[in-house]
């Protein structure tokens, strides 16, 4: 007979296995999986890794050896019954005489979809579905999106003081160790460590140039923890203005990428001579309904990169997630242009006031209350004196992916 308590515990196991593959499986999902003997103990674990190659079930069953005979495993995400860069795991189980699978969720592939839950209850395995079903969907989020669109899942992430500004006026003098031109840190440093595990889980990162004009900053993920590839540092440029000397650029090893509209020639070799990627896409075009207002050219710049174009280009290199920490200009352009699922929103307990501060965005184009953007599944974190909003946009397991 289960216990529902001692279940829970052992897919709770499951899932912090499952997440020690944040940063190391990319593009695939993040998996764990806790074999328990007949008679109570653990006999097997696995945790799957891109570069590892077999899944987290099969190194659970090379593990447990011939303890896996009616034993009971639990997998944070449904076994697989397709062929790709391993067997499927659906089969290795039903050949090592597993007796009960629980599973957390099923897989949003559509090559799976079902089919693994289903081959293994026809083998006469008993199947127990949902148990932290919650927990295991928000750790392959990004997975789930891109596994059904191709495009990266996007978290828009801003500091801000309560009253939703997100620098000073521009010229002011930064605080003591800061890297911010325009005025110093807003957060707390447990809010800006947190942003850099926010960054270690994402593929890639995403600035406008003018951040990079202002700031200077390098854009990496200073965590200290493993990943397979590097963070991919992507820059919206739509003159290819980046200065040659930046920080970024000097740093540069075929893991910063330029999105531009405008390429002048002898820049764009001077920085793919320094190991960065310059990719042309076409110009942003407004709507024709009238839904969105654009600001003026006194505020905004002609020829403003196409940002579906760019999460179509960047899912061709698998990138599965993407975090932007860019300025008002491009919160306003993401909101506008539909690309966010996520919101990660930190404030500080600070009013800078003031006409120059600069706002979160330049608004995100939506003329009435009944038409904006509404945030769901709200939950709040807490950081020393600073708290953060997280919220979703849009749904990454629905296949129509706007919730607003």
């Amino acid at each position: 007979m289960s216990n529902h308590a001692t279940d829970e515990q052992f897919m709770q196991q499951a899932l912090e296995l499952a997440e020690r593959g944040v940063a190391l499986t990319s593009p695939n999902p993040c998996v764990g999986a806790v074999l328990v003997g007949k008679d109570g103990d653990i006999v097997g674990r696995g945790t799957h890794t891109y570069e590892g190659r077999k899944h987290a079930e099969v190194l659970a069953l090379d593990e447990a050896g011939q303890r896996a005979r009616g034993a009971t495993l639990y997998v944070t995400l449904e076994p697989c019954v397709h062929v790709g860069r391993t067997g499927p795991c659906a089969e290795a189980l039903i050949a090592a005489g597993v007796k009960r699978v629980f599973v957390a969720m099923r897989d949003p592939n559509p090559l799976v979809g079902g089919r693994g839950v289903a081959r293994l209850s026809a083998a006469g395995i008993d199947i127990e579905e949902g148990l932290l079903r919650d927990e295991a969907k928000k750790l392959n989020e990004a997975v789930a999106k891109y596994v059904r669109h191709k495009t990266p899942f996007v978290t828009l992430k801003a500091a801000m003081t309560l009253d939703g500004k997100i620098a000073p006026p521009p010229g002011e003098t930064p605080e003591p160790g800061s890297l911010a031109a325009s005025g110093g840190w807003i957060t707390s440093e447990e809010a800006r460590a947190h942003v850099h595990q926010m960054r270690h889980a994402n593929d890639a990162i995403m600035v406008g140039v003018g951040t990079i004009i202002a700031d200077d900053p390098l854009l990496t993920d200073r965590t200290g923890f493993p990943r397979r590839r590097p963070l991919l540092r992507v820059i919206l440029d739509s003159r290819l203005r980046l200065p040659l000397d930046s920080r970024v650029v000097r740093t540069a090893r075929e893991d910063l990428i330029v999105f531009c509209c405008f390429a002048e020639e002898n820049k764009r070799r001077e920085l793919e001579t320094r190991g960065v990627l310059v990719e042309q896409v076409p110009m942003q075009r407004p709507p024709q309904d009238g839904t969105i207002v654009f600001p003026s050219s006194t505020v905004a710049p002609d020829g403003r990169p196409d940002l579906e174009r760019v999460m179509a280009e960047l899912g061709e290199r698998e990138i599965t997630s993407l975090i932007i920490e860019g300025g008002s200009m491009v919160n306003w352009a993401a909101l506008s242009a539909g690309i966010v699922d996520k919101i990660f929103f930190y404030y500080a307990p600070k009013i800078l006031a003031g006409t120059g501060s600069i706002p979160f965005s330049l608004g995100a184009g939506y003329r009435r209350i009944s038409e904006a953007a509404y945030v769901k599944s709200l939950v709040i974190h807490r950081f020393g004196e600073d708290f953060a909003v997280e919220g979703y946009l849009s749904d990454p397991y629905a296949d129509e992916i706007r919730l607003v």
